[in-house]
């Protein structure tokens, strides 16, 4: 299982993109745009490092939260793909990165042994939980990164249409490191926004 002040790296693809938003599932808070406050860790410092990073798993948006307006929220794919997921990373504490899992599933506790997961490359904690599945990516500056999905595949859920405010985090997150054309043509092709939001649409949020 690794010691609970180990290091790891948390690889974010959605809301959490957004530092702030991530924030407040470490130190406690309510994201802007979201109707949920968060407990945040038990250890509440904040990362020692973060950095970019591209994951090699299809990005959608399914299911309906009831913290973003009952809009689609994101999911990568359980196995490895083409395309391509931006990504930041950030390095936290084992035990923070297990606390940022419980958040993510309604305050489910898991039994979580991240040395099996890096043997196996994911494990499915709770089979009906939306961020059950813990994938390991691989590794960087020494550390392990990992993070979580659903345990389910694409073509097994509804998509869903992300709302505004969702989809802006997720925007203001990666507004720090890429360009507005890079990232309307990142969203632009994306499962559950092709088709759900028109270039029009797609484009004031981000422009």
């Amino acid at each position: 299982m690794g010691e609970k002040n180990d290091y790891v790296w948390y690889a974010s693809y959605g809301s959490n993109i957004n530092v702030d938003r991530f924030l407040c599932y470490v130190q406690g808070g309510q994201p802007f745009g979201s109707s949920e406050i968060e407990v945040g860790c038990r250890d509440d410092s904040l990362p020692i490092d973060e950095s970019t990073f591209i994951i090699n798993h299809q990005l959608y948006f399914a299911k309906k939260a009831a913290r973003w307006d009952s809009g689609g929220v994101a999911f990568i794919g359980q196995q490895k793909s083409k395309d391509i997921t931006l990504s930041k990373k950030y390095l936290i504490t084992a035990e923070q990165f297990f606390d940022v899992v419980k958040q993510e599933n309604s305050g489910i506790e898991f039994e979580i042994n991240l040395n099996d997961i890096k043997e196996k490359g994911s494990q499915i904690l709770r089979s009906n939980s939306w961020y059950g599945n813990i994938l390991y990516l691989g590794e960087s500056k020494g550390y392990q990164i990992f993070t979580f999905t659903a345990p389910w595949d694409m073509n097994e859920v509804e998509l869903s249409k992300p709302s505004h405010a969702y989809l802006a985090t997720i925007i203001t997150g990666l507004k720090k490191d890429y360009s507005n054309e890079e990232i309307y043509d990142y969203f632009n092709t994306k499962s559950g926004i092709k088709g759900n939001y028109s270039p029009e649409e797609l484009a004031h949020l981000i422009f």
